[in-house]
């Protein structure tokens, strides 16, 4: 008869036998047990000892049993002594940030130390002595209350045609589990963005109808920046999301799926039940299945822990607990970090936006959703605009240094009003130099003629353009000449716009040097 350890039932029994009257043969016939072993724990319950007319307690049958199966300890081999004397270095080896292989450990001691015991024992060793390879206990944490976590995960389902990209394509799911009900949700996907995430949790909460308060996410990109065990950084564009609906985010720790075990097993289940087997068209038809899937099949069942029906729970006590649902979608942002350009401009999705002068040649963060863009200068908010398509460009005039606005913008109409500024005919004559079919190619030519009023006064331009235009020169190089060569002339002030006369040209002549008669004939003829 193979051997047979007996348990607390068995002591139990021959023990209550014992009390009963019956003899040691008795009990053996009775119950199966060998006739000796009943009769060692008889010789025991006597030595400890135990009245024979009454049943023992439990502290009393563990007692008997550990005077009946206990054995005494074996020496230890000599392999196993002879791996005893390096244990320090053993350890030393195994806590090393990379720990070496045991069978690497087994030939360093061989070679080096000298070593005769087996890999066998060795390897015994590390599992009993320092305990290779042994989990770690867990503890079992305590359920949430009612509305307060939903824990999320990705889980790959299999290959799915799209119609868009005509190619297949791997299927993905988001699976969102109430922690408390076990009530989930199973959004199906192409992609693992950003997008994608916020746009299944928005799908999650109005099948729910309500929000939880925290969401447990495991590290995946889409939302998990840089993991962290203490602050992990979370994605900006999700955070976006979270601030937005006024979530909590409690992202689980690199390599620990015990964090989320209520959706870790969860992918397993919605793949066996919900995808085996089916066969989709399109992802809009995959996602209407999985809805009726999540709450007649996976929310209709008997939980196998809870023992509940995840639906009526949720229905029953965690629905009210539960924020309300958004009614808008999420418009997801676009965060990025961008250099200033000597022509204050920034570049983001292809397109540009102006920022004003003194950002030119920093860094700026900006925030580009599909109606504006945003951009900051650490904490503050710089510039806003409206966002354009890309290859299109996005400039506001005053973030421009003062008088540049008008030739980036090519402003014909302003520049012209500069001119007039400085007298009624300069500005006719910048009109004039403007009268052309492109009149934004002789801007120069304008911006010329302002700088000579700079230089020479505009009493002095305004006099010379009054008369290059009465002679219909239209020139602004000869206009320049004409002010370097030219005496000043007494002009009267600006502002009382009255004809100016112009000094005596160099090579003028009298009116009489242009006589056809004498003077000395027509008064000859007079006197006739």
């Amino acid at each position: 008869m193979p051997y047979r350890e007996l348990i607390m039932v068995d002591i139990k029994e021959m023990l209550r036998r014992r009390a009963a009257g019956q003899s040691a043969r008795h009990v053996a016939r009775e119950t199966g047990f060998d006739r000796k072993t009943v009769g060692r724990y008889f010789e025991a319950a006597a030595t400890l000892p135990l009245p024979p007319d009454r049943e023992p307690t439990d502290e009393e049958i563990h007692a008997i049993a550990q005077r009946v199966q206990s054995r005494p300890v074996p020496d230890a081999s000599e392999e196993w002594k002879e791996i005893g004397a390096h244990r320090a270095r053993i350890e030393a080896w195994l806590a090393q940030p990379r720990p070496l292989k045991l069978t690497k450990i087994h030939t360093l001691l061989k070679r080096d130390h000298g070593v005769s015991a087996s890999y066998d024992t060795l390897r015994r060793f590390a599992m009993e002595e320092l305990a290779w390879r042994k989990k770690t206990p867990t503890v079992r944490v305590a359920d949430t209350e009612p509305g307060e976590v939903a824990q999320i995960d990705f889980g790959l389902m299999g290959k799915l045609f799209d119609p868009a990209t005509q190619r297949v394509r791997n299927l993905w799911v988001l699976v969102v589990t109430l922690a408390y009900s076990r009530y989930q949700f199973v959004w199906p996907s192409f992609e693992q963005t950003t997008a994608a995430v916020c746009a299944g949790l928005d799908a999650a909460w109005r099948f729910f109808g309500a929000m939880a308060r925290v969401i447990l996410p495991d590290n995946m990109k889409a939302i998990v920046l840089r993991a962290d065990e203490l602050a992990p950084v979370l994605v900006p564009a999700f955070l976006d999301y979270a601030q937005t609906r006024g979530l909590l985010v409690d992202a689980a720790r690199v390599r620990s799926p015990q964090d989320k075990a209520r959706v870790e097993n969860q992918v397993a289940y919605v793949r066996e039940s919900w995808f085996d087997g089916e066969s989709f068209t399109s992802l809009d038809e995959a996602r209407a299945s999985a809805e009726r899937w999540c709450r007649d099949v996976a929310g209709a069942r008997v939980h196998g822990t809870t023992r509940e029906v995840p639906r009526e729970v949720f229905e029953a006590r965690e629905r009210t607990a539960m924020k309300p649902a958004p009614t808008a979608p999420f418009d997801v942002p676009h965060w990025t970090d961008a250099k200033v350009h000597p022509d204050h401009h920034v570049q983001v999705l292809r397109s540009l936006y102006s920022v004003p002068t003194r950002y030119v040649g920093s860094t700026v963060r900006v925030r580009a959703d599909s109606v504006s863009v945003r951009i900051y200068a650490g904490t503050q908010l710089v510039k806003v605009h409206a966002r354009v398509t890309p290859g299109k460009r996005s400039t506001d005039p005053s973030d421009y240094p003062v008088g540049k606005d008008i030739a980036a913008e090519r402003d014909v109409a302003s520049l012209i009003a500069s001119a007039k500024k400085c007298g009624v005919h300069v500005g006719i004559y910048a009109e004039r130099l403007l009268d052309v079919p492109l009149p934004w190619t002789r801007m120069r030519l304008v911006y010329a003629l302002l700088r000579l009023c700079n230089k020479f006064g505009n009493g002095r331009v305004e006099a010379i353009c009054q008369s290059a235009l009465a002679f219909d020169v239209v020139d602004v190089q000869r206009v320049a000449r004409m002010l370097e060569t030219a005496k000043t002339p007494a002009s009267p002030p600006t502002d009382e716009r009255k004809v100016v006369a112009l000094p005596t040209p160099r090579f003028a002549r009298s009116t009489e040097h242009f006589a056809t008669r004498t003077l000395a004939a027509a008064a000859t003829k007079e006197e006739a």
